[in-house]
């Protein structure tokens, strides 16, 4: 009984201490990029506060098509992705017992769920170098057209990629943002038992997407909110996406900042703080902008809501079908268009397939790959460790104090996620050289846990709190202890659970590219970092090596993650 007193009164540490990760790094990171922002920075020579720097930013002739290029490209690639995610959730939650054509219809979008969801586990960067090689007017999907139809002895002089609208950028968005968007709502609709209104709306004899729109989509878009928000909040400071398919002349705003921090004239340190505040504002204004649209569209939209207009929604299925498979196509042509470079030794235009292949670009950078690979190992795994730490922690102390998650947690879980990478750890990373921490491996953990701790707690509450109840009450009433519960049921039964999420907190760390620049301080190289300083350069092969290990790394992690339950209970189908 000892035991158990002790054990639970440690469980309310976690959530304090999850908090204070989250918090201390996000105010020093904004306290350290707004003291710069108004002239104060004595190391630079910066001693008394002003507004001087802000009038040099506003007048800086690059602003405003940068400004306007972020937000064009942040609001439309948020709202394409979400509207591409409501459509593939309203089809794939269509009830399959109304007869073989639709049960045919249903495990089609099945098909197209079990190949978009795993594109999460693919890095943005991945997957914007794979695209690139697709949409470029020397690229495959030319290249096709050239060998089939077209003829055309040389490219065409089409602005395909690093388009001045920012086109390419918004499309390799939605390739990544899209199944995001959709697992977040696949995950939402259990919460209000969508079936339920789905067979009410049909008795009512409207069709399954109509029955969608009206009865499921107003409940379960306050659900996914906050990960709408986030996505509004990625797109709009991307920086490593931006640097590969975005306009060049002039880039986007969170690019600008990079060129300014890293231009060898240490003044412009003040200017990318200013800019920095400047994004930070720039977001909170579209969150704002956005969160005020879903309320006049919600108003406008009322009426249609109950006007009793009934429709086939055949048009959406044909729809809903196109965009997954144009979604599903291109991300794994993308990926195959890296395996190919990095293993090709002559790829002439217009061949549609390599002339030779040799493995000597893998061999060329073998020695620097494992290093790199070891280091983006490394911090994904310690940082996933302490995440999923936390984490479990979190959650036990919800069960066991009976404490309820909160919307202001909630929030705080987001937090990182809301608030632009280029604000708050240009913040740090300053803050970081006066206490002489920039570059350290601690630093580099710290700043990836910000974000690998938010995807870790929402791929693994949602399992962990419906877990049956009655499991952990049979073992207590034997006497066991929490933490014998812990390790002897709780964690052999939510295995798979648990490997997903830690799979997924690894992906999120191999992806982050910002993170490990300001932490880093170019001390530590990811393959992330890696792939994208490569990608300005003109070797396709050793871009491919480096895309494509990048991708191949967390497919791997979520390949162990359904493979290791499936043989560890081999004997038990239930738990596999």
């Amino acid at each position: 009984m000892a035991t158990t007193i002790r054990t639970v009164s440690i469980l309310p540490a976690f959530p304090i201490l999850t908090k204070l990760l989250f918090l201390i790094p996000i105010a020093a990171g904004l306290f350290g990029v707004l003291l710069p922002s108004l002239g104060y920075f004595p190391d630079l020579g910066g001693n008394q506060f002003h507004f001087e720097i802000f009038h040099q930013l506003l007048d800086h002739p690059a602003l405003p098509n940068s400004v306007s290029l972020t937000l064009f490209s942040g609001i439309s690639a948020t709202f394409i992705s979400l509207c591409l995610a409501i459509l593939l959730a309203a089809m794939l939650s269509q009830d399959g017992n109304s007869g073989n054509n639709k049960n045919k219809i249903t495990r089609f979008f099945v098909i197209v769920q079990r190949g978009l969801i795993p594109l999460i586990a693919v890095p943005h960067a991945a997957i914007a170098l794979g695209l690139a090689f697709l949409i470029a007017p020397s690229g495959w999907i030319i290249r096709s057209l050239s060998f089939l139809v077209m003829g055309w002895e040389t490219p065409p002089e089409w602005v395909t990629l690093q388009d001045p609208f920012g086109l390419s950028l918004i499309f390799g968005l939605v390739l990544k943002e899209t199944p995001y968007l959709l697992l977040m709502i696949l995950a939402a609709l259990p919460q209000i038992r969508a079936q339920e209104y789905l067979r009410i709306g049909q008795s009512l004899g409207y069709g399954n997407f109509r029955s969608w729109l009206k009865l499921v989509l107003p409940q379960v878009y306050p659900l996914i909110r906050l990960p709408v928000f986030a996505v509004l909040a990625f797109s709009l400071s991307v920086v490593d996406v931006a640097l590969i398919l975005g306009p060049t002349t002039p880039p986007t705003l969170a690019v600008l900042i990079l060129r300014w921090i890293d231009d060898p004239d240490l003044s412009f340190r003040f200017l990318a703080s200013a800019g920095a505040v400047l994004l930070l504002v720039i977001t909170l204004g579209s969150l704002f902008f956005w969160r005020v649209s879903e309320w006049l569209v919600l108003r406008k939209w009322r009426n249609w809501l109950t006007n009793g207009k009934r429709g086939s929604g055949n048009e959406a299925h044909n729809l809903a079908a196109l965009s997954g498979l144009v979604l599903l196509g291109t991300a794994f042509f993308s990926v195959l268009g890296l395996a190919f470079w990095s293993l090709s030794l002559r790829w002439p235009y217009p061949h549609v397939l390599p002339q030779r292949w040799t493995s000597r670009n893998w061999e060329r950078h073998w020695s620097s790959l494992q290093e790199t690979a070891f280091t983006t190992l490394e911090v994904g795994v310690i940082s996933g460790a302490i995440a999923l730490f936390l984490v479990v922690g979190c959650l036990e102390n919800e069960q066991w104090r009976r404490v309820k998650f909160s919307f202001r947690s909630q929030w705080l879980l987001y937090l990182p996620l809301l608030i632009p990478q280029a604000t708050f750890l240009l913040g740090i990373q300053i803050l970081a050289v006066r206490l002489e921490m920039d570059g350290t491996f601690l630093l580099l953990v710290w700043s990836h846990l910000l974000f690998v701790l938010p995807y870790i707690f929402l791929t693994l509450a949602d399992p962990w709190r419906n877990l049956d109840a009655r499991f952990p009450l049979i073992a207590q009433c034997l006497g066991a202890s929490p933490l014998r519960i812990l390790f002897r049921i709780k964690l052999p039964l939510l295995l798979k659970p648990l490997l997903v999420a830690a799979a997924i907190g690894f992906a999120v760390s191999v992806a982050q590219y910002l993170p490990t620049l300001f932490a880093g301080g170019g001390r530590f190289a990811t393959l992330t970092t890696e792939a994208v300083s490569y990608a300005a350069g003109a070797d396709r092969r050793v871009i491919g090596v480096y895309g494509f290990l990048q991708a191949l790394f967390p497919w791997i992690a979520l390949l162990l993650a359904l493979a290791i339950p499936r043989w560890r209970f081999r004997n038990r189908a239930a738990l596999s």
